[in-house]
This record gives structure tokens, sequence and C-alpha cells, in this order.
């Protein structure tokens, strides 16, 4: 694959064709806080930030009607408290963001007699209309997580759901319709999948499919398990001690997949996989995998160059945390929080644990998650949907966490007592986080039980909006208001036939000189596909931002500049 170009501007509806040059090839803040930047860091916000971040607008936009059913009755088994999946996409090409919302039922309701999974499709102003009926994209298995990406090369998206039990791929014809080819692609897999990513995990050109596997469980070996106070709960996954091994599907090219889990060591290592993401964090030009697992040592796949992967957490540092010890990992994110070309690493996990954040050295982490501010901060709520993204587009990334209980508290909300509210976190210059106020960025905190949460702007403002998916209970859809004016580039990376260039990179240039890697995905969060859409913020004065692209088969080009308010879309050559 070959590239080159001008980085010359250009509208939505047009495409920038590139040929070839070679090189060689997944916002910024200094790492430590100094006494200045103390109160930028505490627990709450100032008063110039009281106006609400975000509105939630799921009602106007058209997505009231859909409800999650995770089908608890009582009996406390283990998938009801884990299940969502959401993905925001464009299943149609037509530049706009469409959301897929993954469904329940009942755990061992008969597939045919479950909810099936919905779509909408969006208009591009942030309005989204029902059109699941007819489109095939209504699958009935007891979700988990949604994955996407363009696996047979055709320019079109197409949805990977795992479920508990056979996963389902659906192939899409880029009109909004859908085929099952589960069985014909061979990734139904059989475990209790959570997460998953499409990624190029052996640079030949096409996207192989990693799924994260949790626990070996079925509703006949479903154990009781109590509080401490003897209240009927769910089980944590230590108490069935059986880990699950995660599951790697090589795209042989021709539409199908072959099993390689065992060949390429994925037995070397269990774990409770729960989130998953993938980003070339030593900058060797293969994607590394990193696996959130809960109650276990974290995992970091390294695809080494005979096809195989090696297991390297533990040596390069995310594994555990600072104090040697396992956490319950659930959501991940990534970003160059500190604009030094290669990108860092978020965990969350269960309340009463901080979250894990992970500075990165070219594949070397270091556990800096006090000098964040994060220590205290992130420990209240359990938190499974998480992104660093820059909200208010000032420069400095920020912090979302979708939180939602796993066991009964001893006082809960009256309702739903796993429901809790999610948590909005300012990113200050000095690379420390502070709450924003109204908690969660919104005039009235929202209170559900959230798992899953997409990223993506919904209404073309050049800004990220968030879709929480919440268990037993309605989506929020959060507006991004925090921006009045264009403060962002936005910038689609496209592979020649079309579809988002996953892997791709993105350099972008500050005033300072610094240079922030940006990689193309739509993998992080929990359960959840976001857009492969990047929005950065565009800098201060005239210069504008300075850019260039790096791409998954090492080659390079465009490079450029863009001011506030373009969009910028970047495509291979046919």
């Amino acid at each position: 694959m070959g590239f080159s170009g001008t980085g010359r501007l250009l509208p939505l509806a047009q495409t920038i064709l590139l040929a070839p040059i070679l090189v060689a090839g997944c916002g910024g803040s200094t790492d430590e806080a100094t006494s200045s930047d103390r109160s930028a860091g505490g627990s709450t916000a100032s008063s110039a930030e009281a106006a609400p971040w975000f509105t939630e607008v799921s009602a106007e936009a058209g997505l009231a009607d859909f409800r999650h059913a995770s089908g608890a009755d009582g009996r406390y088994l283990m998938p009801e408290i884990m299940t969502t999946g959401a993905a925001f996409l464009d299943v149609n090409g037509d530049g706009a963001l469409d959301v897929y919302l993954a469904q329940g039922g009942a755990v061992d309701q008969p597939r045919a007699e479950r909810p099936g999974n919905e779509l909408f499709l969006g208009d591009g102003q942030g309005n989204f209309r029902s059109a699941t009926e007819g489109s095939g994209a209504d699958d009935r298995g007891y979700a988990m997580g949604v994955a996407t990406g363009d696996y047979d090369g055709d320019g079109d998206v197409d949805i990977y759901v795992s479920n508990l039990g056979r996963n389902t791929l659906l192939q899409g014809d880029g009109t909004g319709k859908f085929t099952d080819v589960t069985e014909a692609a061979g990734v139904g897999g059989k475990h209790w999948s959570a997460s998953a990513a499409f990624v190029d995990a052996d640079r030949d050109g096409d996207l192989d499919l990693f799924v994260t596997n949790y626990v070996y469980w079925s509703v006949e070996a479903e154990i009781d398990c109590r509080s401490p106070q003897g209240v009927r709960t769910y089980c944590s996954p230590k108490s069935y001690a059986a880990p699950a091994p995660d599951s790697y599907f090589e795209n042989r090219g021709d539409g199908t997949f072959v099993d390689a889990s065992e060949d390429v060591g994925l037995r070397a290592a269990f774990g409770n996989g729960l989130g998953v993401v993938c980003a070339d964090f030593d900058l060797d030009g293969r994607p590394e995998i990193f696996v959130a697992n809960d109650g276990t040592p974290n995992q970091l796949w390294d695809p080494q160059a005979d096809g195989s992967f090696k297991e390297i957490a533990l040596m390069t540092g995310c594994a555990v945390d600072v104090q040697g010890a396992a956490k319950a990992g659930m959501g991940v994110s990534v970003a160059d929080i500190d604009s030094d070309g290669d990108e860092d690493l978020l965990v969350v996990n269960l309340t009463g644990e901080d979250d894990s954040f992970y500075r990165n050295d070219r594949g070397q982490f270091v556990d800096r998650t006090p000098a964040r501010g994060l220590a205290v901060l992130s420990r209240k709520r359990t938190r499974f949907g998480v992104a660093l993204r820059d909200f208010n587009l000032d420069g400095h990334l920020d912090l979302f966490h979708a939180n939602g209980r796993v066991t009964q508290p001893e006082r809960a909300i009256e309702g739903d007592v796993y429901a809790e509210e999610n948590v909005l976190l300012r990113g200050t210059p000095k690379g420390r986080f502070a709450e924003v106020l109204p908690r969660g960025g919104v005039r009235t905190p929202l209170v559900a039980t959230s798992r899953s949460a997409a990223f993506g702007d919904i209404d073309g403002d050049g800004d990220v909006d968030i879709l929480v998916h919440n268990r037993d209970a309605g989506v929020h859809l959060l507006r991004n208001d925090a921006a009045a004016s264009p403060r962002s580039v936005s910038i689609e990376v496209l592979n020649k036939a079309g579809a988002p260039a996953l892997g791709a990179t993105v350099f972008t240039q500050a005033a300072s000189g610094s240079e922030t890697r940006h990689e193309v995905r739509t993998a992080d969060s929990y359960g959840a596909a976001s857009s492969p859409i990047l929005h950065v913020h565009a800098g201060t004065g005239e210069a504008g931002l300075a850019y260039r692209v790096l791409w998954a088969d090492g080659t390079e080009g465009p490079s450029g500049k863009a001011k506030a308010g373009e969009f910028l879309k970047l495509q291979a050559e046919k």
C-alpha cells in the first residue's frame, strides 16, 4: 500500500487520494503535578465550570423507545450484571454516525425468543430513527459487547457482537443491511465473551479479530454468593476460579477466519478478560493487544515476527498496580496524554480500587495514578465504560466514567440498587484531573447501572458526544455543549476501500513543537465501539494545526496544516 499527498483540506464530500512514500512505523501536558496545580487536581470544579458540559437528549434524538433487558429474576445469574454493548458507526457511508444497541433477554431463554439488537440511523444532526426491521442486524444472542471494522475489505463497516456463548459476525453491505456470516466465517466461539477488537495483528493488510473471554460459566454451575451482611448478591469472578482464555481469529483474506488462539500462544496466560484495546505502544510497527482482567493480572500481547504472541504485561509494568496488586480491571482507554509520541494507558476498576494510569515510555509503563489526581477521585464508584477525550476542546484530555455497581450496597438509590452516577473529570494544564460539577457534566446527574459507553460526534459540530448503555434501562445520549464555537480539526482516515483505516496514526503538532500521537481505532471503553474520527484541539492563533499521517503498513503522508472547524478526510489511493 502506498501513499502521498499535499495535505490539502477538503470538504466532507471530497477525498484526498495518495500515492507511495516509505517510512518506518496505536492533549499535551507534563506528568508531574506542581504545587500550583494541586487545587486543580482536587475533587471539585471551579465556579467557572458550573455550566453543564452535556445535555441528555436521548428522547428528542429518537432513542427513547429502546430499553435494555438483563432478564434478572432473583436467581443472580452472573452474566445479568455484566451485559450491554453499544456502538457509534456509519453503516451506510453517508458520513453520519448511526447507533447500534445490543440486547440481553434472559440468560437461559431460547435464542429465538430473546429481544433482538437494534439499529438506529442518524441524520448527522443528532437525530436517529429506528432501522432494525429488515436490516438483519437484530442478533438475538445474550450480548456483552460490540466491535466494528471492515473485515472483508469491501469498504463497508461490519459488526461483531460478543455474547454469552455463540458470538455473531454481521457482514454489512453499505446500505444499512447485514447478513449473519458467523458460521461461514468461523468466528462463533463458545465462551462467555466480553469485549472484542478488530486489529491487523499480523500486518498482512486485513483485519483479524481478538475477543476477550471472561469465565467458564453455566446456569447449572451457578453458585450462591452473599455479602458480608448475608445478603444474596452476584458472585465475583474469583468465586468461580475458572478464568477463560481469550480468542484470536486470524483473517485468511477470503472472508473466513481460523481460530489461531492456541497456535499464537494465547493459552500461555489466562485471565478474566473484560476490556480490550490495541495500540503500538512500543513503536515497532506492530500493534500490541492489552486486556483488562477482572481480579487477575492484566495482559499485554505482543505480536512477534514469526506470527506468535508474547505476553509481556508483567515485564513492561502494566500487569498490576504500583503495589503489585491485580485489580478488577473493566474498561480501558489509551491516549498520548503527555504528547511524547506514544500512547498512555488507563484501566478502570471496582469501587474501592483507584484507576490505574500507566504512563508509557516506548512500551515500558509506570503506574502514575496518584500523580494524575486519580488515586482518591476514581475509587468511589465501579467504572465500566471509559474514555480519554478532549471533550471541552481546550487542548487537555478529559476523562469520562460510566458507572454502575456489581454487588448490592448497604445503602442504595431507590429503584435500582446497582445504579450510580457517572463522573466527568476535567484535564488540567499540569496533567491532573479535577471533577466537573454538576456531576457527570449534566444539569441533573444521571443515575443508572451504566456499562458500555461509546464516543463520537453525532451532530457534526466537531466535538465528542457520548452514548451510555444502561442495564435494565434506556440509554443516555449526551450532546456535547462545552465548546461554544469551532475549536477542533476533525480528521477521518480511510483505507483504500473507504473504510476506517484502523491502526493508522495521525501526529499533530502544537505551537510548542511537541507531537501528539492519535491512533485510529474503534475499540476501547467496555463492550463498545466508538467513532474512528479524530477531533483534535486546533490550537490558538492563525498558524493552524500541523499534522502528518503514518499508515499501518509503515508508509507515510500526507502532512499539512488545518484550522479550527475544518474536516480533513484522507483516503488511500485505490
